[in-house]
């Protein structure tokens, strides 16, 4: 079967080229992927290359298709899985697969499979670590989602705090306490946003900064009051662009220190604001990958020694935080598409890629069988005047509050063009 697909190459050089898959093996599964968002990892991927610790040294070779977040159907399932899984079924996947200690990942380091694609093939070890999932929703874009969702599941759940003078850490934010996320009005801060206002363990303050007050805007129309008073979390979102001390600002916000502060940009100011920003048992999440090996900021020792202040990363979410993040988007619980504000086809892959870090607004979302120049969902009325299918798009997703949906995806599949 041939297949379209972008692949990496060389450090900036993707490549979007047609080429035919092998047959699958016993152990493999072919699927057809529908929908894939594109990550800062896989930008950071594309721009290092070999030096990113998940490209195989071949690559040049061996290209590498792109893309992790990705979602699709089962097309043909190999000898050994058969009976465990179904063509037709939907799928999404667990790219964190840490099989046998290696770093390969989908998305980063297989010739055969990726998201930015029309077809591909699973490779065994997916499903021998449990991490191909059965997705029985509806809308492809909320099971692409699943995967960034579960990196912020994993770091709420990663965030530890203990009692003075007991050596055991209780896991989770701090229920109840006061929360921060730095950096916080992009795709993953609005993502980690939405979760910790509608899961089970919630702090009592959130406050939610950034310097770009057009994205504050936006996150502060995502959640109105009185989904604040409905959850019981009162949600603050602040511009510190022109804040002479935003650390005493935004103290001032809680009353003394904070529980839990998430950092959501890899600059240096960002992470020293969020050391100050601590209190007694204070933890300090980074949140964000640098792409700088040597990437370093001050932190208050005196802090860590008197008000056990600590640190913790993560860089990906789990396969239970995945599921978990699937059953809350099938509850009703979680809007996925709060991360999401431009669409495009297959077509526009490489270039958005490469340019990510210059491209304002959150999350892109990809679907692979449509020939789709990337657009802005704010941009669909103002296309709508010389294309009337975006028109049409324009008026689905503001019906849906303005957000990305089941019934605009429909209709973006069935009206663009296909590219195969």
């Amino acid at each position: 079967m041939k297949t379209r697909a972008v692949r990496l190459h060389a450090a900036n050089d993707l490549r979007l080229t047609e080429f035919e898959l092998p047959e699958i093996k016993d152990d493999e599964i072919l699927v057809k992927v529908v929908s894939d968002s594109i990550c800062m990892s896989t930008y950071k991927c594309a721009i290092l290359g070999t030096k990113h610790k998940r490209v195989h040294e071949d690559v040049a070779e061996h290209p590498a298709i792109m893309g992790h977040e990705f979602a699709g159907v089962i097309v043909q399932v190999g000898k050994k899985y058969e009976g465990q899984y179904t063509p037709g079924s939907k799928f999404t996947i667990q790219p964190a697969l840490n099989y046998h200690g290696t770093m390969w990942s989908p998305g980063y380091s297989y010739p055969y499979c990726g998201g930015d694609c029309t077809y591909c093939i699973i490779p065994p070890e997916v499903m021998e670590l449990g991490c191909f999932l059965e997705y029985k929703g509806e809308a492809f874009f909320e099971a692409s989602l699943a995967e960034p969702y579960s990196c912020n599941i994993g770091g709420a759940h990663a965030a530890f705090h203990t009692k003075m003078g007991v050596y055991q850490h209780e896991m989770g934010i701090r229920e109840g306490g006061k929360m921060a996320i730095l950096a916080g009005a992009g795709p993953m801060g609005l993502g980690m946003a939405e979760y910790i206002i509608h899961c089970d363990r919630r702090p009592g303050l959130l406050v939610v900064t950034d310097i770009d007050e057009s994205r504050l805007e936006r996150a502060r129309s995502l959640f109105p009051q009185a989904m604040q008073d409905e959850s019981g979390v009162q949600v603050q979102f602040v511009n510190t662009r022109d804040m002479a001390d935003p650390a005493q600002a935004l103290r001032a916000l809680a009353q003394g220190g904070y529980d839990d502060v998430f950092v959501n940009a890899p600059v240096e100011s960002v992470v020293q604001l969020a050391s100050d920003l601590l209190g007694r048992d204070g933890c300090l999440s980074f949140f964000a990958g640098p792409t700088d090996p040597k990437f370093s900021a001050r932190l208050n020792f005196y802090d860590v020694h008197y008000n056990s202040t600590h640190v913790i990363g993560t860089t990906g979410g789990n396969t239970q935080d995945m599921i978990e993040s699937l059953e809350l988007t099938a509850a009703g619980r979680i809007r996925p598409a709060v991360m999401v504000t431009h669409i495009g086809g297959l077509d526009s892959v490489a270039d958005t890629t490469l340019n990510l870090p210059k491209i304002p607004g959150g999350k892109k979302l990809i679907y692979t069988h449509i020939s789709l120049p990337l657009t802005a969902i704010d941009d669909f009325a103002e296309k709508g005047r010389q294309d009337p299918r975006f028109a049409d798009l324009a008026a689905i997703v503001a019906r849906n509050g303005g957000l990305w949906c089941l019934e605009a995806e429909n209709y973006l599949l069935s009206h663009w063009e296909n590219i195969e």
